[in-house]
């Protein structure tokens, strides 16, 4: 979906440069009132290059992308590189340090015995953090996510750069396939009382570089996928933490689905299927079998880290294990996240709010 770790962002970023407590009545605060904010409805037509940057008018929004990795050896990682945009109040955004926006950027390595994570985060208006569409660029600090000179269109070559102290990656993202818009033309509802976001991804990627881990060097290559969000309200009050997949198929096609867990045990639940052409095919909770098979305890939780994945209507039926069951985002808030893989392709997951 990738509400993602947005909700984790914005607890953290209101908890800290707020003067008022973080909203409760939802996950994160993401079911707040969002009066005086931009707000999301059908029918938008999105424009590039103009919607790879920033939408001020909204209250949330994200650039995210994960990468699935081998070296040579055949030994296999995980990659995420995230910038939240928070904007703490509806209004015209000012200059300088009068500016009301937050910016916050995880990033993470995952190995199959070690995971390692880091955290940003930057007030707006002093050039600190920030993103742009024309050249693209999306940056907190030294991390950056950014359109390489020469490249035919802004997403078509990126630099992928982060890192912490235990591992640091220089990564070149390439491709030259059509953007996915995600649910309906990119409408992509949270909740059946019409909570949504808008939402596209790159799902076809191809990542190639350098990765550091615990004082080793790698030369790493695979698929990459990166998605696109913003928002002013994504979740209902009742909504308390999401399930989200990103799968590339080794016969071609791609899957995004995502969970979002209800208070009262129910979910909502779909996803897009995304043929090898870039044609979408929306699923809905009718669609998708989705039950989680073996949970991982990490820091006193049960965090189900095996899964079953059946869609009938795509002959589709995998079980997806973590590459590392103990991929804890141990940052300000912490969360779960980390590459997948199962019979016929690899993938991320995202847990939230457990």
């Amino acid at each position: 979906m990738k509400i993602k770790s947005f909700g984790l962002a914005l607890l953290l970023l209101l908890g800290a440069c707020d003067k008022g407590p973080a909203p409760q009545e939802s996950f994160a605060g993401l079911g707040s009132d969002a009066a005086g904010f931009a707000q999301v409805v059908p029918g938008k037509v999105f424009s590039f290059p103009e919607d790879h940057g920033p939408h001020p008018g909204f209250r949330i929004e994200w650039w995210y992308v994960t990468a699935n990795l081998k070296d040579a050896q055949g030994n296999v990682f995980g990659v995420q590189w995230t910038l939240f945009r928070n904007a703490l109040k509806a209004g015209p955004t000012q200059a300088g340090w009068h500016d009301s926006t937050v910016w916050l950027g995880h990033a993470a390595v995952t190995s199959a015995t070690q995971h390692f994570a880091a955290e940003r985060l930057a007030r707006g208006g002093v050039g600190q953090a920030g993103a742009q569409a024309v050249p693209f660029n999306a940056w907190i600090d030294d991390w950056n996510f950014a359109t390489q000179p020469g490249a035919a269109s802004p997403l078509a070559a990126m630099q992928l750069k982060a890192s912490g102290a235990q591992f640091a990656y220089d990564l070149q993202l390439t491709s030259s396939r059509p953007l996915v818009l995600q649910g309906d033309n990119g409408y992509s509802r949270k909740s059946d009382q019409g909570q949504a976001s808008y939402y596209y991804s790159q799902p076809f990627f191809t990542a190639q570089g350098r990765l550091q881990i615990d004082g080793k060097t790698y030369q790493v290559s695979g698929p990459a996928w990166l998605d696109r969000e913003w928002s002013s309200q994504p979740l209902s009050a009742s909504q308390s933490g999401w399930d989200w997949f990103s799968l590339h198929l080794d016969r071609g096609e791609h899957v995004m689905l995502f969970r979002v867990r209800q208070t009262d045990g129910s979910a909502y639940l779909t996803g897009t299927w995304i043929d090898a052409q870039g044609q979408t095919h929306t699923l809905h909770n009718a669609d998708i079998q989705l039950a989680p098979l073996h949970t991982t305890t990490i820091d006193g939780r049960q965090i189900p880290t095996r899964w079953s994945l059946k869609i009938p209507g795509k002959q589709l039926e995998i079980t997806t294990e973590a590459l590392n069951p103990k991929a804890w985002m141990n940052l300000g808030i912490p969360y779960w996240e980390g590459p997948v893989r199962f019979d016929g392709g690899v993938g991320y997951l995202e847990m939230t709010g457990y």
